[in-house]
């Protein structure tokens, strides 16, 4: 069985570096390592021009989603039979991939998820399905936040930090979408695969590491950093809803309600904070409009 670890980056050099010695160390050898250095500017692309057994791709910053079509299309052209996608921000212990091979001989299963650990404590934003007709409810259903999961477990969707993804699924769905850009490129992909008629198996004895961030910042100049990302998140979550959706509501009120929600706080603390300002409402209404019209790429 050939497989494949795909490990997207950027500007994060030395979490890179632990990922990729947490990669090197897995019970279960790895064919290849693919890693796709998304335009970093922290000498990133000199370290690994200088790293043997690695295979790198350089390009320019075209977000997760991108890095994840590049990566995933590399390993396929390779002749993987599974594909391990990840962050460089994840750290799978020695016999991740392992656990996650136990299950890979059932032919249902498209994608295999290992459980995260944040300082311990499992971290996940995981779930068990979609709601994808009632507008006024998430369209993330069931999720395992908080819910104890002992043993492997079918679920709805997953994120890109570890998931192990089978050829048969590339090769009837297709690459991540890659003018997603950031954020629900995981959701967008996993719904295609469950709507395909693949199973996403979470196995709680597969386990990888997460690093946690930190910040002093306060709510002002956090939301002022991120705010770029929020445009991304409205956009991608507006079309997610409008391109899946099954009536009117959920296609168009859904995304609605979410925008409205960051125009009112961007409305009334404008005048008191830097974390929004006034001309940022068009463009948290353009993020909706473009959603709409499901217009992607990058903004």
């Amino acid at each position: 069985m050939k497989i494949i670890a795909v490990v997207v980056t950027y500007n994060r050099l030395e979490l890179l570096k632990r990922n990729l010695d947490c990669l090197k160390r897995q019970e279960t050898p790895l064919a290849a390592i693919v890693v796709v250095d998304n335009g970093a500017t922290d000498g990133t692309h000199e370290w690994l021009d200088t790293q043997a057994g690695l295979v790198v791709v350089h390009q320019e910053n075209v977000g997760g989603s991108g890095g994840f079509h590049t990566g995933m299309q590399r390993a396929f052209g390779m002749g993987a039979d599974w594909i391990w996608c990840m962050d460089d921000d994840v750290f799978p212990r020695p016999d991740c991939l392992s656990r996650l091979m136990d299950h890979a001989a059932r032919a249902d299963v498209g994608i295999l998820a290992p459980r995260r650990l944040m300082e311990g404590r499992v971290y996940t934003n995981d779930f068990l399905g979609y709601n994808l007709s009632r507008p006024f409810a998430s369209m993330y259903e069931g999720r395992l936040a908080g819910v104890p999961v002992d043993g492997p477990t079918e679920i709805g969707g997953t994120a890109f930090e570890g998931l192990c993804v089978r050829r048969e699924v590339v090769e009837r769905v297709g690459l991540p979408n890659k003018d997603l850009f950031i954020f629900c490129d995981d959701t967008d992909y996993c719904l295609r695969t469950v709507s395909a008629g693949y199973k996403i198996l979470y196995v709680p004895a597969a386990l990888m590491d997460k690093e946690k961030f930190f910040s002093g910042d306060s709510w002002a100049v956090r939301n002022q950093k991120k705010k770029w990302k929020r445009f991304y998140q409205i956009r991608n979550s507006t079309y997610l809803n409008h391109h899946y959706g099954r009536n009117w509501g959920v296609r168009y009120l859904r995304g609605f309600n979410g925008v409205i929600g960051y125009i009112l706080v961007a409305f009334f603390t404008a005048p008191f904070s830097k974390g929004y300002r006034w001309r940022d409402i068009p463009q948290l209404w353009r993020a909706y409009t473009d959603g709409l019209r499901e217009k992607l790429g990058r903004m």
